[in-house]
């Protein structure tokens, strides 16, 4: 994996875990979701409008990566407000490729390999470690769960989607609505008030790294393999949680942390799979 590359990867990867924290730490998480992706597709459009590039063959998956989209992001919101972001992230970004991997075998019939069996398994000691047996763990092993099955969703569309359009400008459209809905959804059930509390300097780092995470991921795409990318990556795991107990003061004991690692090593082996 050529050097470059692979500083593009760990960038992407410190983004997404860096993201995901600042929301986490939001006194309203939802107001601070919703308004962090407004400011991301407000940063990002004028890019995506100066590079716009989408057939018309891209609208059906456009469409099915906007409803995973819109669930994702009402999930991930109630997820950070009720449960720890150590148990969530790990969950929903490792459960993602098995479930992408399940859907391929049991509904497209792509065959399987004993590799990324070993992988499917990895992650699973990885998510038992994560989890534990306390309630609290169990409820962020639920949205975990429920947020892996819409990354698996979105990621399937998105795998064809992008083939007919400008990854950027595939990425903008996709997200414009569903953020749209969701600022909607949040100032109904609070007010324009709530959003503009969080204009603050964690929202104006939060919303350009989640879209700037995805464009970095793309760049390191054109210098290596995707196995290769996608294993660097997902350092993100280990990376969010260690960070989960100084960021968060969550309790993240060296089970759960070890049980992050596992997690990564199976996408890892998923990947080369």
């Amino acid at each position: 994996m050529a050097a470059s590359a692979l500083a593009l990867a760990l960038a992407a990867a410190v983004l997404h875990a860096v993201w995901n924290l600042l929301l986490a730490r939001a006194p309203d998480v939802q107001a601070a979701t919703a308004t962090t992706f407004a400011i991301a597709v407000a940063l990002y459009a004028p890019l995506a409008a100066v590079r716009w590039d989408v057939e018309r063959s891209a609208i059906p998956y456009m469409a099915v990566s906007a409803v995973f989209e819109l669930v994702y992001l009402a999930l991930l919101a109630t997820a950070y407000g009720r449960a720890e972001l150590s148990v969530v992230y790990p969950i929903a970004r490792g459960l993602a490729p098995v479930l992408v991997l399940a859907v391929g075998v049991v509904m497209l019939g792509v065959g399987t390999s004993t590799v990324e069996v070993s992988g499917v398994l990895l992650v699973a000691a990885g998510v038992l470690l994560v989890r534990g047996f306390r309630a609290r763990a169990t409820r962020g092993t639920a949205f975990g769960v429920a947020i892996a099955g819409c990354i698996a969703g979105y990621t399937l569309a998105d795998a064809r989607g992008v083939e007919h359009a400008d990854p950027l400008v595939y990425l903008v459209v996709v997200m414009a609505l569903p953020v749209a809905i969701y600022v909607a959804i949040v100032l109904r059930r609070r007010d324009l008030a709530a959003l503009k509390r969080q204009l603050g300097p964690a929202t104006f780092i939060a919303a350009p790294a989640t879209f700037g995470a995805f464009a970095l991921a793309l760049f390191a795409l054109q210098r290596a393999s995707a196995a290769s990318v996608s294993a660097v990556r997902e350092t993100s795991v280990v990376i969010a949680v260690a960070l989960a107990a100084p960021v968060l003061g969550e309790q993240v004991t060296p089970k759960r942390l070890a049980g992050a690692v596992l997690v990564v090593a199976g996408v890892a082996v998923l990947g080369a799979g």
